[in-house]
């Protein structure tokens, strides 16, 4: 095995023991305190802020939690790949596609602030699983970075289509905006996946292996920023 694919796979086992890891700490401790009591009306259970019942705010919450950490993810991830593929054709659209991140990112932050949620206590190992990941593939070659994108916007695409089809329930129609906005982030990711497709993304090295591997990384990471 060549230097260089060593510290490919090296990079995405990095990411990989992060990944454990922070199962490990997940299936030991789940953080519950998802909304500030202080804000919650002891007599009718709404919020002091806003029209959402405890319920409600509580799934609101977990929702951009889990979206803010995936969209600092991605964006952690092109960073990792354009260092590796700087010098190359494809630096281009790989700005291209970060910016679209970068701008998910923002807003997702931005509703953060406005609903008061606070960010999951796993974004320093999301951080380092990321960087990992993007560094690895990138290592493997233009297709395996392409393959990485394909597998983490199938799941990512996914995960936005069941938001909205969550925040199209009656009890959650007062939440369009939010709603709007993941239509938009949704049709992004739909559009990185197609465009690393035509890119040669099925022409990776072992394609199948690792998009299976990078799609499961996806899931548990999602599951554990609900809750952690």
């Amino acid at each position: 095995i060549s230097s260089t694919k060593t510290t490919a796979i090296g990079g995405i086992s990095l990411g990989c023991r992060a990944l454990v890891l922070a199962t490990q700490r997940g299936i030991s401790s789940e953080v519950s305190s998802e909304v500030d009591h202080r804000l919650i009306d002891p007599v009718t259970g709404y919020s002091r802020l806003s029209k959402e019942s405890f319920g409600q705010r509580r799934r609101l919450n977990r929702m951009l939690r889990v979206d803010h950490a995936g969209e600092f993810a991605a964006v952690r991830i092109y960073a990792a790949q354009k260092k590796i593929l700087q010098n190359s054709e494809d630096k281009k659209l790989l700005d291209e596609m970060e910016a679209h991140e970068q701008e998910h990112f923002d807003k997702v932050s931005d509703m953060m602030k406005e609903y008061r949620t606070r960010p999951t206590a796993l974004l320093p190992v999301w951080d380092a699983a990321a960087f990992a990941l993007g560094a690895g593939t990138a290592l493997l070659g233009r297709e395996a970075a392409m393959a990485c994108t394909q597998a983490v916007e199938t799941v990512i695409s996914e995960h936005y289509n069941d938001q909205i089809r969550e925040l199209s329930q009656p009890d959650l129609a007062h939440l369009s905006e939010v709603r709007r906005k993941l239509v938009q982030f949704r049709d992004d990711e739909e559009m990185h996946h197609d465009i690393a497709v035509e890119q040669g993304a099925n022409n990776a090295p072992l394609h199948s292996v690792l998009t299976t591997i990078i799609k499961t990384g996806c899931k548990t990471a999602i599951e554990l920023s609900k809750r952690i």
